[in-house]
C-alpha cells in the first residue's frame, strides 16, 4: 500500500532527481538503480516489486549481449598489440602528400578503427595521443586537427561492430545484424563527409592543413610494403563483418571468432604476452561491468516509470501537442539531442527507446511512407544511432570533448575544443536529416541483404 502520486507529478520528479543527482556527479548505474528501489518503496505496492527480477532476468539470460564483453576484448587486444599506432602511420605516410591528407588520414584510420572498436573513447584517445602531436608538429590549425579527431572518433557508434547497436538491438527487439548492416551507409556516408569537408577547407586555404613536406614522404614501393603490415588486423575486420553480412553466423559467433583472431594477430605481431592479455582482461572487465550495471539500473528505472503509466502519458502528451507522425518524430531527434548534451549513451538509449519505440510503432510504417514495421524499427534504430553521435560532440557534456581535453596539450583552451567541434556537428546534423527524409539510405542495404 503505497502513496497515489499523478503521473504528471512523478514523470517530474523521478527525472527531476534523476538529473539532479547525475548533476551532482554520482555514476549513472547506481543512480537509476538507486532512484528506481526508492519509488519502488515509496509507490510500494507487491506488484511493482516484482519489476526488479522480471527486468534484469531477460537481460542476465540474454545471448545477445555476450557480444558486447567479446567486442571490447577485441577490441583491447588489437590496441595493447600495437596494431592500431601501425595503422596510423601507414595511412599517414600514404595520404600525407594531400593537402589536409593527415586530416582525412585520421578520418579514415577512425573509420577503419571504428570496425574494430565498438567503443567510442578508445578511438578518441588513441587518436588524440598519435594523430594530434603529428598534426600540430605539421603546422595544421589545432581546429581541424581536433574537428578531425573527435568527429572520426564518434564513428564507432554508428560504423558495426557497435556496442550502441546491439544494446538497442536488444532493447527494441530487433535483429542486430540488420541494425549493422543498416548503418553501414550512413556511417560511410557521415565519414565520406567529413573528408570533404577537411580537404575542401584545406585546399581553400592551404595553411589550415598543409601536405607533408617531400622530404617525409615515402615512395610507392614503401607505401605497398607499409600496407602490407597492415593485413592481418584489416582481413580480421574483413572476416568479422563478413561473416555478420553474409548471415553465416550471428553477431555474437562472429564476435568469438574475432576475439579469437585478435590473439592470432596479436602473435603475428609478437605481442602476445602474459601482460597484453591481462589488461585486455582488465579493459573489458570493467567496460562491460560498466554497460551492464547501467542496463540494470535504467531498465527497472523506466520499468517502473511504464507501470505506473508513464508510457499512456508520454503518448498522450506528444498526441496533445497536435504534431503529425513528423512533427513527433523531430520532437524525439530534438529531445534525444538535449539529453545527449547531458546523460551518457547507455543511459540514454535505456530511458528512451523502451518508451519511444512503441510510439514510432502506433504512429505506422505508412505515416512516413515505408514498407512495412520492420523498416520502420530498422531505420528509427539507425536515426537514432546517428543522433547518439551528435550527443559525443555536443557541448557542454559530449564525452568527445573530454576525452580530447585529457590527451590535448595544455595550452588548448577548452573553448577551443568546443569551436573545433561545432563544423562536425552541423554535419552529423545534415547526415541525420538526410537519413531522415531519404530511409533508403538505411534500408537499401538490409533490404539487399536480406531480401
Amino acid at each position: 500500500m503505497g502513496i497515489e502520486i499523478g503521473i504528471e507529478w512523478l514523470t517530474l520528479i523521478m527525472f527531476g532527481s534523476l538529473l539532479a543527482l547525475l548533476m551532482a556527479g554520482l555514476p549513472l548505474a547506481f543512480v537509476t538503480g538507486g532512484l528506481a528501489c526508492v519509488f519502488l518503496f515509496i509507490l510500494g505496492d507487491a506488484r511493482a516489486l516484482n519489476i526488479v527480477p522480471s527486468r534484469i532476468f531477460p537481460l542476465m539470460t540474454n545471448y545477445q549481449l555476450s557480444a558486447i564483453p567479446l567486442f571490447i576484448f577485441m577490441a583491447a587486444m588489437l590496441e595493447r598489440a600495437g596494431i592500431i599506432n601501425d595503422m596510423f602511420d601507414v595511412i599517414y605516410k600514404v595520404m600525407g602528400g594531400l593537402k589536409g591528407g593527415l586530416a582525412a588520414a585520421t578520418i579514415i584510420a577512425s573509420t577503419i578503427l571504428a570496425a574494430m572498436v565498438g567503443v567510442i573513447g578508445a578511438a578518441v584517445v588513441t587518436m588524440g595521443i598519435i594523430a594530434l602531436p603529428a598534426m600540430l608538429k605539421r603546422h595544421y590549425d589545432p581546429k581541424i586537427a581536433m574537428g578531425s579527431i573527435m568527429a572520426g572518433g564518434t564513428l564507432g557508434i554508428l560504423i558495426p561492430p557497435s556496442i550502441l547497436a546491439i544494446i538497442y538491438a536488444v532493447v527494441a527487439e530487433q535483429s542486430v545484424g540488420e541494425l549493422f548492416i543498416g548503418a553501414v551507409i550512413p556511417g560511410l556516408m557521415l565519414s565520406g563527409m567529413y573528408i570533404a569537408y577537411v580537404v575542401t577547407r584545406s585546399y581553400i586555404n592551404p595553411a589550415v592543413g598543409p601536405a607533408i613536406p617531400p622530404e617525409e614522404r615515402v615512395s610507392n614501393a614503401e607505401k605497398l610494403r607499409l600496407i602490407g603490415k597492415m593485413t592481418a588486423p584489416i582481413t580480421l575486420v574483413v572476416v568479422v563483418l563478413g561473416i555478420i553480412f553474409s548471415g553465416v553466423a550471428t553477431p555474437v559467433e562472429a564476435a568469438g571468432i574475432g576475439t579469437f583472431g585478435a590473439f592470432i594477430v596479436a602473435a603475428i605481431h609478437r605481442k602476445l604476452d602474459w601482460p597484453t592479455v591481462r589488461e585486455a582482461c582488465t579493459t573489458t572487465l570493467k567496460a562491460s561491468a560498466m554497460v551492464i550495471w547501467i542496463m540494470f539500473g535504467a531498465t527497472i528505472f523506466v520499468g517502473l516509470y511504464v507501470l505506473e503509466g508513464g508510457q499512456q502519458f508520454v503518448q498522450d502528451s506528444l498526441a496533445a501537442t497536435g504534431l503529425g507522425p513528423w512533427g513527433i518524430l523531430i520532437l524525439m531527434q530534438i529531445l534525444l539531442v538535449i539529453l545527449g548534451m547531458f546523460l551518457d549513451w547507455v543511459g540514454i538509449l535505456l530511458l528512451c527507446v523502451p518508451i519511444f519505440v512503441p510510439i514510432i510503432k502506433a504512429l505506422g510504417a505508412q505515416a512516413f511512407g515505408l514498407g512495412d514495421v520492420d523498416d520502420l524499427v530498422l531505420w528509427f534504430g539507425v536515426l537514432y544511432l546517428v543522433n547518439m553521435q551528435m550527443s559525443f560532440l555536443s557541448p557542454p557534456f559530449g564525452y568527445a570533448l573530454f576525452y580530447l581535453r585529457g590527451v590535448a596539450p595544455a595550452d588548448i583552451p577548452m573553448s577551443d575544443i568546443f569551436k573545433s567541434a561545432l563544423p562536425f556537428l552541423f554535419l552529423q546534423l545534415v547526415g541525420l536529416v538526410i537519413c531522415m527524409v531519404f530511409p533508403q539510405v538505411i534500408t537499401w542495404l538490409p533490404r539487399l541483404v536480406y531480401g
